[in-house]
């Protein structure tokens, strides 16, 4: 009997719990319906809060990567913009461009028109002008050029530093007729960074007067040149003999490192006609020797 009295409270306990018609449904945080716009206002809440903490960059902004290259040699400032009527450089450096990052070995890519003797000579200098590598290879003449390859390996003691590619070739004589540098970075340890060749495509110096091959008569040889200097250093022009031997030499007065035209006049006595190089050389201040050489031949006579 007991147990049925505690079945029958249970029961009706249960009903009691029930909705019946006319009962208030028990009270929630939240009015009926908000709950959805309760969601919506704290997504907001939520995309506006990581908004605000990240950073933005505004358009004026530019963000640049810096480095620190361990030398002692300044690097240059300028940027050489060849003009008109600026010839292909008889040695183009395609790759590497200036100041590429490189790690043993330097792969080198020309295009280059060898000298007379179709001798070429490849010399890596480091940033206190001592020599690094070398190599010289018979390259047939042609002249539009000719494609090469090489690869230059080296060793350095720091980390990194700034060192000079040369190539030039010379004539029959022996006589510069050509030379080239390109500047660069040797990293004893990282990943390779190749600059485009850009500007050293072309020529530094270019000679309106005289053509080359002209023949000259006259005591004094008339030059209307164009040059963009690679320094502050001198700058010479000279007539050279088939012996080597300097026959005349004038020092070039330039104003900074823009290219610049300049007209000079060089003095000469010959008493048969004699085939010389026209010679425009600029020198280093670290090899002692010249940094660019550009040549062309006339004919000097009496």
């Amino acid at each position: 009997m007991l147990r049925k009295s505690l079945i029958l409270a249970c029961i009706a306990g249960v009903l009691a719990g029930c909705a019946l018609p006319g009962a208030k449904p028990v009270p929630t945080p939240f009015p009926e319906g908000y709950l959805p716009t309760v969601v919506a206002l704290t997504a907001e809440a939520a995309y506006s809060t990581s908004q605000a903490l990240t950073p933005v960059v505004l358009p004026t902004d530019t963000l640049e990567p810096t480095a620190t290259i361990a030398s002692s040699t300044p690097l240059p400032t300028r940027t050489y913009t060849p003009q008109p009527k600026i010839p292909l450089a008889q040695i183009q450096f395609l790759a590497p461009g200036p100041l590429s990052r490189i790690v043993s070995p330097v792969q080198l890519q020309l295009m280059v028109v060898s000298g007379e003797s179709e001798i070429i000579q490849i010399d890596l200098f480091g940033e206190d002008g001592r020599l690094l590598g070398r190599k010289i290879d018979r390259v047939n003449r042609h002249e539009t050029g000719v494609y090469a390859t090489y690869k230059l390996p080296f060793e350095i003691r720091a980390a990194a530093e700034t060192a000079l590619l040369q190539v030039s070739t010379k004539d029959k004589q022996g006589r510069m007729q050509s030379l080239n540098s390109l500047q660069l970075i040797l990293l004893s340890a990282g990943t390779t960074e190749v600059t485009p060749a850009g500007n050293v495509l072309f020529e530094h110096a270019v000679f309106f007067t005289p053509k080359d091959k002209a023949s000259v008569v006259s005591s004094e040889l008339p030059v209307r040149a164009r040059f963009s200097p690679f320094n502050n250093q001198p700058v010479f022009l000279e007539l050279i003999l088939p012996d080597r031997r300097v026959l005349v030499s004038r020092v070039l007065t330039l104003d900074g490192l823009e290219p610049q035209e300049f007209t000079t006049t060089l003095p000469f006595k010959v008493t048969e006609p004699t085939s010389a190089l026209l010679s425009l050389r600029q020198m280093d201040p670290i090899l002692n020797a010249p940094i660019y050489v550009y040549t062309q031949t006339i004919t000097l006579n009496p």
